[in-house]
């Protein structure tokens, strides 16, 4: 199996629809790719949703905020934004590629990209 630092240098393809979310042996073979991240259900109207999450930890709010600031450019660039919320010093992520209401391996891409940025902090 290949490490995350394949994932890292994978782009995430442009998804408007019409491709199969990731099956569950797939969820399974990537998880362990992206460390800290996990598969999570979440509603949207009345349907579950399979989505990866993780929470970041930072010193204070500034250090979240320039680490937010440095993943807006990553999810720009790679056409794949993730939702977030900040609470003070910490960023917590939801990642799904809303197009498919599931996950794709675009969402790894992201988590892993994430991960890199965070790794410089």
């Amino acid at each position: 199996m290949a490490d995350r630092t394949d994932l890292t240098k994978k782009r995430c393809i442009p998804c408007e629809g019409g491709v199969p979310q990731l099956t569950d042996m797939e969820i399974e073979e990537l998880m362990p790719r992206v460390d800290g991240w996990e598969m999570k259900l979440i509603t949207d109207n009345g349907a579950p949703i399979r989505t990866i999450q993780k929470r970041f930890k930072f010193k204070d709010f500034r250090a979240a905020m320039k680490f937010l600031r440095e993943v807006e450019e990553i999810a720009e660039t790679e056409g794949h934004h993730p939702d977030f919320a900040v609470h003070y010093s910490t960023v917590d992520f939801t990642i799904w590629t809303h197009a498919i209401k599931g996950l794709h391996e675009n969402d790894f891409i992201l988590a892993a990209k994430i991960d890199l940025a965070a790794a410089t902090k």
